[in-house]
């Protein structure tokens, strides 16, 4: 009994009289507690993320910098940087879905016209008699249209969108190139629909799939920039710009204002 009293007598001398005993408190005058080696552990994983984070982005900073020494703030193409493209930094929030689906088109039709292309290569081989000039008027398409549709009708609307400006004048012939391609005349350098029936009908089934994927290709691009040029020509029409006043302001700016971003 007398070894019992003395042992609880030296917890009481040896316990922490400041610490709390409510364990929903914290005390500042509680004994620390150990840190565990599993905390040690995440502790250091965390600063080693943070640290690779820190690299990344320094390096991520590098890159820009050489990029603006290099070409400017140039970013497009990604190739060969010639101009500054960026929807989420230039266009206004409302006008960016509008301005995303047509560069999504015009990518379409730059993939259009490479299948063309290629459906073109196919339509030689299987014996069209027009293959060669399909071909010639194939690679021309690729190496001219996909500038030009990209010059002269969707930076137009994206330097419009971004200045709150209207200048839109090729929107209509780009539409009846892509009805001209959709037929597909033989010896146009178009593997359309005419070209992609003959080809199944001569057992030609290579050249009429890919003749098949061009088709549809010139198809959606052409339906889809008709529907959002109709938008485009309503918000606008709504907002009070006409025709004449973007030809009045191209005759005092010069084509400029429709071909830059200042």
């Amino acid at each position: 009994m007398q070894r019992l009293s003395n042992v609880l007598l030296a917890a009481e001398y040896t316990q922490n009289p400041f610490a709390s005993s409510h364990s929903l408190d914290t005390n500042p005058f509680d004994d620390p507690t150990p840190t565990r080696p599993a905390e040690d552990s995440a502790r250091v994983e965390e600063l080693r993320r943070r640290e690779r984070d820190l690299e990344r982005r320094e390096q991520e900073l590098d890159q820009r910098a050489e990029h603006i020494r290099t070409h400017g703030r140039n970013n497009w193409p990604p190739f060969y940087p010639l101009i500054y493209h960026s929807i989420p930094e230039e266009i206004p929030e409302a006008s960016r879905p509008l301005i995303t689906r047509l560069y999504q088109l015009w990518l379409v039709l730059l993939a259009t016209l490479i299948i063309n292309m290629v459906a073109c290569i196919f339509l030689l081989v299987a014996g069209s008699s027009d293959g060669g000039k399909d071909l010639g008027g194939s690679i021309g398409y690729l190496f001219i249209i996909s500038p030009l549709s990209f010059l002269l009708w969707y930076r137009p609307l994206y330097n419009g969108y971004m200045k709150a400006n209207f200048y839109f004048f090729f929107g209509g012939f780009h539409l009846l190139f892509s009805v001209y391609m959709i037929i597909g005349i033989p010896s146009t350098g178009s593997a359309g629909l005419i070209q992609t029936i003959h080809m199944y009908a001569t057992g030609h089934w290579a050249a009429g799939i890919l003749g098949t994927i061009a088709t549809v290709g010139w198809t959606v691009q052409g339906v889809g920039n008709a529907f959002y040029y109709h938008q485009i020509w309503k918000h606008h029409t709504a907002a009070g710009h006409t025709v004449d006043k973007a030809k009045a302001e191209l005759a005092s700016h010069g084509a400029k204002a429709y071909f830059t971003r200042g």
